[in-house]
Formats: structure tokens, sequence, C-alpha cells
């Protein structure tokens, strides 16, 4: 069965997540600078360029997976799964706050932990609904691990 595309939908979905990493990006910016600058970093960390590169197609398909999620045409209850998504949306924003500005790189890393539990339990949640959207997930799951030991080595570096 083809599914119809709702341009506003996909949209909306695309929209939500990179809202949420510009605005986090924009409010954590200053600490972001105070890091490059001061924090000790392990020799694996990423040219600084690629950050936003990488965020900016995670929040993607990120919004297409949830896309795909809204216009599944399903009799499973997507509530779950929405509610995760928005969870670990809000843990994923949160953590540059802890990170970057407060520098608290030990409690950053154990929520990031959280964040990572969240995105795999919000993967699996629309695996019920449509593989596919769960599928476009992988990429982020795989990020925030990397990330999470970037997080973890940062603090026994400082």
């Amino acid at each position: 069965m083809v599914m119809k595309l709702d341009i506003k939908k996909l949209l909306k979905n695309i929209a939500i997540p990179l809202a949420v990493g510009g605005v986090s990006g924009f409010l954590t910016s200053g600490g972001v600078e105070d890091f490059t600058l001061n924090a000790e970093k392990p020799f694996f960390t990423p040219p600084g360029w690629l950050f936003p590169v990488a965020w900016t197609i995670l929040y993607t398909l990120m919004g297409i997976s949830a896309y795909l999620i809204e216009t599944t045409q399903t009799t499973k209850d997507k509530k779950t799964a929405f509610i995760l998504h928005y969870l670990q949306l809000f843990f994923n924003f949160v953590w540059s706050f802890i990170f970057f500005n407060a520098e608290n790189y030990l409690f950053a890393f154990i929520w990031i932990a959280i964040l990572w539990v969240l995105i795999l339990a919000t993967t699996v949640e629309f695996h019920k609904i449509n593989p596919k959207a769960a599928y476009l997930m992988i990429p982020y799951i795989i990020w925030v691990a990397f990330a999470a030991v970037l997080n973890f080595s940062v603090y026994l570096l400082n």
C-alpha cells in the first residue's frame, strides 16, 4: 500500500527536532565556545564543524521517523511511542546545558546514558508501529553512544 505524502505533517515533524536543536545550540553557544577553548578533549574528538552537520542530519531523520509513525495506519496505540519520542527530545535538549553551560561532565554523562536508553525505547516502540521509522533512528543511537563515550572521556580528562 502506497502512502500519500502529507507535506504539512512531514515539515511539522522535521521542524520540531530541528527547532529543539537550534534553540539548544543558540542558548549554549557561549558554553560551547568556552568548552572548545578551555576543556581537555580526547584525541578522538571530531572537528567542531562536524557537530552541527551531524545533528542537522540526525534531527531530520528523527523528524522523518516521527512522521512515519504519525501517518502509519495501524490499530496499535501510538501514545507511548510519542511520549518516549518527546521525552528523549527533552533529555537531548537539556544535556547541552548540563555539559556546556554547567560543565558538570559526570552528571552530563549520567544524563546522556538515560537519553540513550530513552532513544532505544523510542526506537523499540517505533519498530512496533513501523519498522522503517525505527531504522531511521539507528544513526541517532550510534551517535549518542559515541557522544556518551566522548562525554565520559571529557569527564576523566577534566
